[in-house]
């Protein structure tokens, strides 16, 4: 175990897109190595007041981009006086980490809700691409969820579907990914304004493995009088 490892977001980071804003998405748990230190992290970071960003990937690399331009956006906001759009602000993650593509590691989603195009979710993958996708998911967790996605995403879906199906999904990739794990955090933002909400771990549906054995062999040898097993 190398306690001196960077400190990593191994991570199951969403966004997807309903009628009428977006649902952002992760879970808690960041990692030096094979270390948990911390459970609780949150890794949905505010922007501006209509647009937010999840980190994955190293989580210096993804707190020093996000600082970056959360300071950018401030100057563009006093100076046209007016907020932001989502796009500006996902071309300003895309410029500072294609810039520093060779030093950064980390897996960005941005989204928010303008005046001008609604809900927008764009991806931003290490190496500094921007795409403009109707859902995003990234991090270690997310390759357990690809076929989910394309099976059970649908457009114009509403904000209780939508934040449902992420909460679902973070669920998913916990169960299966040693990297993802503690709580599920969402962001839902829309023309209302910015509504933040929690999952406790324990609240969680469980999946497969998880579920408490029955019968098992586990549970006879706990017995106080197991009964013999015929071969």
């Amino acid at each position: 175990m190398d306690l001196n490892a960077p400190h990593s977001m191994g991570t199951t980071i969403i966004g997807v897109t309903y009628n009428g804003g977006v649902v952002l998405g992760a879970d808690s748990r960041t990692s030096t190595g094979m270390y948990v230190a911390n459970r609780a992290s949150d890794k949905i970071t505010q922007l501006t007041d209509n647009v937010y960003i999840c980190r994955s990937g190293s989580a210096a690399d993804s707190q020093i981009v996000s600082d970056y331009v959360r300071y950018f956006l401030n100057q563009h906001t006093i100076q046209l006086g007016q907020p932001a759009t989502v796009k500006v602000a996902a071309n300003l993650v895309r410029l500072v980490s294609y810039n520093n593509k060779n030093m950064l590691e980390t897996g960005l989603i941005v989204g928010g809700w303008d005046k001008y195009e609604g809900g927008k979710i764009y991806g931003v993958p290490l190496g500094g691409t921007l795409i403009e996708q109707p859902f995003a998911i990234g991090g270690s967790g997310s390759s357990y969820l690809y076929g989910f996605f394309d099976q059970i995403w649908k457009d114009g879906m509403t904000k209780e579907e939508a934040e449902q199906l992420v909460v679902k999904a973070v669920s998913l990739a916990i169960a299966r990914d040693g990297a993802s794990g503690g709580v599920v955090r969402t962001v839902v933002i829309n023309s209302d304004g910015v509504t933040r909400n929690f999952y406790a771990g324990d609240s969680l549906p469980l999946w497969h493995e998880e579920l408490e054995p029955h019968n098992s062999l586990f549970e006879m040898l706990s017995a106080s009088s197991p009964e013999p097993m015929n071969i």
